[in-house]
């Protein structure tokens, strides 16, 4: 979390302009003293994209189907972050997190919690806390994954298929054999993720709403001031014509 709670959501319209929502508060973004004053101050931000060329001979045969005005598909993966501000005192909890189409299926889902480090200048807002945990289940109306339970037991170091399913999310996203960029006690100690991969699922059936439902079981009570977060990873398709530059979200 961190940097990215005080700048919240990126907006991007055709016009090609930049919205930047910024917290109220810098506590998020900070690690000090409890007495200790301090404020950030942004005076320049600078947004760097990469530019293709192509050659003459692809220039023409792309002008010849601009020309047209044909509209061009743009698929992308959308990044969507939900919170739960305060857990329940439970070893059980049932989260129904959103409805999504079709065509807006999670891909990929990421959940971490976190113990009184929402705007507690004195404890890093970037790390998370396992709470515990032993499981953790994703339901997509009656598909659930993964398939088997997780069987977490933090205290005794039994978590290293939390670790592979780490692991696995980055060569599975980037498409690469990718080093993880955590060893395995920095992954419990600060970032212990749930990374539930969902990306191969039964797509024979391609109409109605998707219910988003987490399930998460503790080995004992959630402690106090613990928040939830859930970032889902799904398909987003746009269309856009060139000539009467239009763009039109597919749902």
């Amino acid at each position: 979390m961190g940097f990215a709670e005080d700048y919240k959501k990126i907006i991007i319209n055709c016009k090609h302009e930049l919205i930047l929502n910024r917290s109220s508060s810098c506590l998020n973004s900070i690690i000090a003293e409890k007495d200790d004053i301090v404020s950030i101050n942004i005076h320049r931000i600078q947004w760097r994209m990469p530019h293709i060329k192509v050659a003459d001979r692809q220039r023409l045969t792309l002008l010849k189907y601009l020309e047209k005005d044909n509209p061009i598909q743009i698929a992308f993966r959308n990044w969507d972050l939900y919170e739960y501000p305060l857990l329940p005192k439970t070893t059980k909890h049932s989260w129904s997190v959103k409805t999504a189409s079709q065509l807006e299926k999670p891909r990929f889902v990421i959940i971490g919690l976190q113990t009184e480090r929402k705007n507690n200048k004195i404890k890093d807002s970037s790390n998370f806390d396992h709470c515990n945990i032993t499981n953790v289940t994703l339901f997509l109306n009656s598909q659930y994954f993964p398939y088997d339970s997780l069987n977490l037991k933090f205290d005794e170091n039994k978590y290293s298929i939390l670790y592979e399913m780490y692991i696995k999310f980055q060569q599975s996203f980037y498409n690469l054999p990718i080093d993880p960029l955590l060893d395995l006690e920095t992954f419990k100690k600060k970032v212990p993720l749930f990374v539930i991969d969902c990306s191969r699922q039964n797509d024979n059936l391609k109409t109605g709403p998707v219910d988003v439902r987490l399930e998460i079981e503790t080995s004992q009570d959630i402690p106090e001031n613990t928040s939830a977060y859930c970032l889902i990873i799904n398909d987003r398709l746009f269309e856009y014509k060139p000539l009467s530059n239009i763009v039109r979200k597919i749902t």
